[in-house]
């Protein structure tokens, strides 16, 4: 077994910036630990796991290499970064790099993208692949969404008694059905030749179009409207559904959610990352994760779903909730922050309040997903979690209200639904 996880590459993630211009995507940590790293986790579980390869067109840098040599040694198992020319999309880049992910003699692995959250029932995707399917067939992890949010993703329509995938259609005008695609699948060396005869479709189409300018190319394949919607009806593609939690995280206000997610699952998984109440130490309500080189004041409140990073520092009477809170950043004396991330490095002067609108599922809505909002609508910015990029200076008894705050500003008034360049 192998697990390939596709981080993408620097021209995406536009909607998560200004996070993203300090550290690539897959790094910024949920829940106190880098995004990738709950994947890597639940990869490295599964019995029979050999190597887990990182695909995406990032140039290798400082940041990427040390997290990886730090996960090999956390997870005992090799974990490589393979390096695309461009971006190949998600069917393009393994079928590049396949040779990579059949050395040795694989059986089969799991594809994983990087930016969503899960609970990653991969053992039981393994299962529920044995049981039904053969060394020709593959999984996708399909979950329950509500009829309106099911158009945002890939839409499958299976059989009731098999699971078998009759009908698969990626981001749909009408509805299809309320059975998405999660973006995690199980694969065996066969899909390669499905994958292969989309790029000589591609290769054929594009010397029939001799005036295509050149810039498409053949290897751009797409797993989900390329190869997926192929396999519909064939008998090869089965769905596995699951109830765990589930959620992309392409905004930034989409991770503050994550973070929520996976610090509830970390009362069954990892009880020792959640902070305690203590005598002399913070209140802590509900889930929090708080790195051990924070100082934190006896007389701050944290809580629920807040994740506090490394050396940080939290004054007293601070008062921090559904928030991240990045490396090296300060909160002075009786701040108040609420629904916001704060970047690295930055400082929040005393009495200031910095507060951000929350853009969760409906709580009453069962399958409710995060909508992956629009920054803009109607030429307004749209009110959402309040980011504050590296280096920012917020002075002391001003109000920020439901804005982005650039890299390295300091701020000397109070500012409401901006963008502050």
């Amino acid at each position: 077994l192998k697990a390939v996880i596709l981080i993408g590459g620097p021209q995406k993630g536009t909607r998560f910036r200004p996070l993203s211009f300090e550290v690539p995507k897959p790094l910024f940590p949920v829940a106190g630990v880098p995004m990738v790293q709950h994947h890597i986790e639940a990869c490295a579980k599964v019995p029979g796991m050999k190597e887990i390869l990182l695909m995406g067109f990032y140039q290798p840098h400082e940041a990427l290499s040390r997290f990886l040599v730090s996960a090999q040694q956390e997870f005992r198992i090799p974990i490589r970064y393979l390096q695309e020319y461009a971006a190949l999309g998600t069917g393009g880049g393994i079928y590049h790099f396949r040779d990579q992910i059949l050395s040795g003699g694989t059986e089969a692995f799991f594809v994983l993208n990087a930016d969503v959250c899960s609970e990653f029932p991969l053992q039981e995707m393994l299962e529920f692949w044995q049981q039904h399917g053969d060394a020709h067939s593959f999984v996708i992890l399909g979950t329950t969404a509500n009829r309106t949010q099911a158009l945002n993703y890939g839409c499958i329509v299976a059989n009731a008694d098999t699971q078998e995938v009759q009908h698969y259609v990626e981001k749909p005008s009408t509805f299809v059905s309320e059975i998405i695609n999660c973006g995690i699948y199980l694969f065996t060396p066969a899909i390669f030749q499905h994958i292969g005869e989309v790029f000589q479709r591609n290769q054929q189409e594009l010397m029939l179009e001799e005036s295509s300018n050149g810039w498409q190319r053949a290897e751009v394949i797409r797993l989900e409207q390329d190869v997926f919607t192929a396999l519909a009806g064939s008998g090869k593609l089965y769905v596995y559904k699951t109830d765990g939690f589930w959620s992309q995280i392409k905004s930034a206000g989409s991770a503050i959610y994550a973070s929520r997610l996976y610090l509830n699952q970390y009362s069954k998984s990892h009880p020792e990352r959640l902070a305690q109440n203590k005598p002399g130490g913070p209140v802590i309500r509900g889930n929090v994760y708080i790195h051990p080189t924070a100082s934190i004041d006896s007389t701050a409140v944290l809580g629920p779903n807040v994740s506090i990073g490394e050396g940080v520092t939290v004054g007293a009477g601070v008062r921090v909730r559904e928030s991240i809170v990045l490396h090296g950043a300060s909160l002075h004396d009786h701040t108040c922050v609420l629904n916001t991330i704060v970047g690295w490095d930055s400082t929040i002067g005393r009495w200031a309040r910095v507060e951000g609108t929350p853009s969760d599922p409906n709580p009453n809505d069962p399958y409710a997903k995060i909508d992956s909002e629009t920054l803009f609508r109607d030429g307004r910015l749209t009110p959402s979690i309040t980011i504050l990029g590296c280096s920012v200076t917020i002075p002391a008894e001003v109000v920020i209200l439901n804005s982005i705050v650039l890299p390295h500003k300091e701020l000397s008034r109070s500012y409401k639904n901006q963008i502050i360049l």
